[in-house]
């Protein structure tokens, strides 16, 4: 039986707050597991509401589509790697993209079909709604073909291409506008489609790099999306729940580009790498001290024998699925008596939290994670600081070379600690593009090889001494 207006206003109101308590949660890893089952909730009770609308007048398409997202969602969800999470969160914010677009043009359809008038306002609730949607599901599309590497990560850039996308949104204000007044169905179809190209030209010039504030955008992005959705269909919660995601989401790439010293309109215009670092003197200073390379014997020795160790993850762990290596390493030099502390930086791995996510799946312990801020002034009274596939976020570029497109970025102060061990499979430079000048330093070694074998060779031989 449908519900009364004010027992779904109700309902609307408690499934709002278990999603703004379920935010709260996932902002601590101590947390995150209650706050995901507290928006999960929030999404149930949203879903029941729902159902018991007097709109709903058949219920088999509806139980159908239900029964369908939910095997393929458990399906996908068991079977995907870690390493691919930030590819899939890309192509989910695709999903409220073109879910958003979809609405917004079924809406008009529909309204036409039945002979409705559209008031000026739902014309313009279209409009907003279909140009964040068409961004939202091209612009995601594309970062996630750059994280899957089915696109190349490096920044796509052309000649005019700032002045393209200026008259392209100035086309697509002028084609809303017409179509806002004259209803013309072409000009809404013709906007669409440019809003898609918009989106596209937006997230090809973006490198590798900034693929966390890339992710984080396009959360928001879905997020005022949704916003846009619960307003073409009156739905309150939608607008609620789509302003959370959209506010948190903005908040959270400030964050990201704050810890990566950038501008905000900088990352979404153009990304990290797009010229090339040139001849800096740092590194061709340490380059001509020889670059130190390490055995697993070598790295066991260094250290068993310290007293402190500092672990930095970054991306490279993700892609050998060394995490699990990695806490049999770090049960390891306990048993050995080492202090052993993990330094995660803001912007390590392909989106935000993605290091504290594997580390927590092989459980190693929520208390010995610090950040970037809390972690630093640590790193000089550290006997080794062991670097698992991180480069961008330890380069000391960033902190005095200013020709660098690094320089002022906050990095992880690996470069003070005693000894350095750096884990990884070869020479070449992070996302940036950028020589790291870390690794010719004298107190640096490299591990040079797969990650995971690595560590795994590391605790065999500390096993047998």
């Amino acid at each position: 039986m449908p519900l009364l207006p004010d027992l779904f206003g109700a309902g609307y109101l408690i499934a709002t707050l278990f999603f703004i308590y379920g935010l709260k949660g996932l902002s601590s890893p101590r947390t995150a597991l209650l706050g995901n089952a507290s928006a999960m909730l929030g999404m149930v009770l949203a879903i029941a509401i729902a159902l018991l609308s007097p709109e709903v007048v058949g219920y088999a398409l509806v139980f159908a589509a239900i029964a369908g997202g939910a095997v393929i969602g458990i399906v996908v969800a068991r079977k995907i790697k870690m390493t691919a999470m930030p590819q899939l969160v890309a192509a989910l914010h695709s999903f409220v993209g073109i879910t958003a677009l979809l609405v917004g043009l079924g809406t008009y359809l529909h309204h036409v079909a039945t002979g409705q008038t559209v008031s000026m306002i739902v014309m313009i609730e279209l409009v907003v709604g279909a140009f964040v949607g068409a961004i939202t599901f091209a612009g995601s599309m594309i970062a996630f073909g750059k994280l899957q590497e089915i696109l190349p990560s490096k920044p796509l850039v052309f000649k005019g291409q700032h002045f393209l996308n200026l008259v392209l949104m100035l086309a697509i204000g002028g084609l809303g506008l017409h179509f806002i007044v004259t209803y013309t169905l072409a000009s809404f179809l013709i906007m669409i489609l440019l809003s898609l190209l918009i989106g596209f030209l937006l997230v090809t010039p973006i490198g590798g790099a900034d693929m966390p504030v890339v992710i984080s955008m396009h959360n928001s992005y879905s997020g005022w999306a949704a916003a846009a959705t619960g307003f073409i269909l009156n739905n309150q919660l939608l607008i609620a729940t789509g302003a959370l995601v959209g506010s948190s989401g903005a908040i959270l790439s400030y964050i990201m580009c704050r810890a990566m010293n950038r501008a905000l309109f900088s990352v979404m215009s153009g990304g990290v790498g797009v010229k090339s670092g040139g001849d800096f003197s740092v590194i061709a200073q340490a380059s001509n001290q020889g670059v130190k390379s390490a055995s697993a014997e070598d790295a066991a020795f260094l250290l068993e024998n310290a007293r402190s160790v500092i672990i930095v993850p970054g991306y490279g762990m993700a892609v050998a699925q060394a995490h699990h290596a990695v806490k049999d390493l770090y049960e390891m030099l306990l048993k050995k008596g080492v202090t052993v502390k993990f330094a995660i930086h803001p912007v390590a791995g392909r989106m935000p939290g993605h290091m504290n996510v594997l580390l927590a799946e092989s459980d190693i312990p929520y208390d010995c994670v610090f950040t970037m801020e809390d972690i630093n002034s640590e790193f000089p009274t550290a006997d080794v600081a062991l670097v698992i596939g991180a480069n961008d976020v330890i380069n000391p570029a960033a902190r005095n070379v200013k020709d660098s497109p690094l320089y002022g970025m906050p990095i992880l102060d690996v470069y003070k600690a005693r000894n350095i061990l750096i884990s990884k499979r070869s020479m070449k430079p992070g996302y940036s593009g950028m020589d790291n000048a870390l690794f010719y330093v004298s107190n640096c070694s490299l591990l040079f090889g797969d990650a995971k074998a690595m560590c795994e060779s590391i605790t065999k031989v500390m096993r047998e001494n």
